[in-house]
């Protein structure tokens, strides 16, 4: 019997998005970027040289970054041996939603709802509820603004005042920002709660509990706490499609905060080091016609949202490094798929994801190069291997 793993490295994209422009994106190219500066030496900090991913770039990495956008690749060089090509989204956002969901073959169908970028950036509608639910007499943010940076503006008054502290992005997102043992962990998921019905109503993607912990004089930092209450899916996923079939679907990471535990068995989160120690669990112990969906976060979340090109680059060679004990688990009949969501280019202008093809590359029984593909087609492909009936767009490459 066989199994399938997938594996989100969130914002590794590849760049040649055929829509990038419209997003402000032509040109963006997270791997082709990364790549390029590490061979030039400007990402030297904590490491050296070329981008050094041997066992990605085996199966088809840099092949596929090549087939996503004519970049040039350096390092990033070897002969493909296993499932490799690049995936298409079709959309309209460069979300963590959007994204996973179409990979699990559920397309978005509507226009999410943005907050403008001006201070303050919230209605007066949803500023009175928040304060209504939280009990305060205001709040705190009100603005555009990266999540490390506001906790360390705002964190003092939140402090003394005990507001919360709201912000968003150039992503469809609520974010609320509060300190773990002064406004309460659970405090702050049922303020999340009370507001999520009103927020998803708009078609704002996500509401997100962000709690921190820290004093100003030792400073704020977040914890791994965060919690993400997400608009539910139009239609049935990939998870459902493997759960209604007798499946088991185990997530990793924060996909039952993506897909609201729906068509999810189990779950487990932590930070990346954490998460691979799951992983590698997971493909020891998975049983047959399991469906293990992964994701890692902090290429985006720690590297990409502020810029960080070398921290990016030792992320990926940090994770590659740990692919042998990941791959050296698996039977003869798995598939192994490893994809990312959207881009965010840490060479490329403003904090914001990027719009971009992202690589698929993996290991599977009698698969090698699938061209481009979209991302339903990930999720029409793994119910194929699985043999569940498929009931998205996609068509598998399998």
């Amino acid at each position: 019997m066989t199994r399938a793993f997938l594996i989100v490295m969130d914002s590794v994209g590849c760049g040649g998005a055929p829509d990038a422009a419209d997003f402000g994106d032509e040109g963006a190219n997270t791997l082709g970027h990364i790549a390029q500066a590490c061979a030039a030496g400007q990402a030297e900090e904590g490491r050296s040289g070329p981008l050094h991913l041997p066992h990605l770039d085996a199966l088809g990495l840099g092949a596929a970054v090549r087939l996503a956008s004519g970049a040039e690749t350096p390092g990033l060089t070897a002969t493909p041996t296993g499932i490799w090509g690049a995936a298409t989204e079709v959309s309209k956002g460069k979300d963590t939603p959007s994204g996973h969901w179409e990979l699990a073959g559920v397309p978005v169908p509507w226009d999410w709802h943005y907050f403008p970028d001006t201070d303050p950036c919230f209605p007066e509608p949803v500023v009175t509820q928040v304060c209504l639910a939280a009990g305060t007499g205001g709040l705190l943010g009100n603005r555009h603004a990266p999540g490390t940076a506001i906790i360390e503006e705002e964190g003092a008054r939140h402090l003394q005042t005990g507001w919360p502290i709201c912000y968003t992005s150039a992503d469809s997102v609520f974010q609320i920002a509060a300190h773990e043992e002064a406004f309460g962990l659970d405090r702050l998921y049922q303020l999340c709660r009370d507001l999520t019905p009103m927020l998803h109503a708009m078609k704002v993607g996500r509401v997100i509990a962000r709690p921190f912990i820290g004093s100003p004089e030792a400073g704020f930092t977040r914890t791994t706490n965060r919690k993400d209450f997400a608009i539910p899916l139009p239609s049935p996923s990939l998870c459902d499609w493997v759960q209604g079939a007798g499946g088991t679907v185990q997530a990793i990471g924060k996909i039952g905060d993506i897909f609201s535990m729906q068509g999810i068995d189990t779950v487990v989160k932590g930070d990346d080091a954490a998460l691979m120690e799951h992983l590698v669990n997971a493909v020891q112990t998975a049983p047959d016609n399991a469906f293990v969906f992964a994701n890692f976060v902090e290429f985006d979340s720690l590297y990409g949202h502020r810029r960080d090109v070398a921290g990016y680059a030792r992320a990926l060679e940090w994770f590659d490094a740990q692919l042998p004990r990941v791959m050296d688990g698996l039977r003869a009949d798995d598939l192994m798929i490893f994809t990312a969501d959207h881009g965010n280019d840490p060479t490329w202008r403003g904090t914001d994801h990027t719009r971009e093809r992202v690589p698929v590359v993996g290991k599977g029984p009698d698969v090698n190069q699938i061209g481009q593909v979209g991302f339903a087609d990930v999720a029409a492909s793994i119910a194929a291997h699985l043999g569940v009936p498929a009931q998205g767009p996609g068509r598998s490459f399998l």
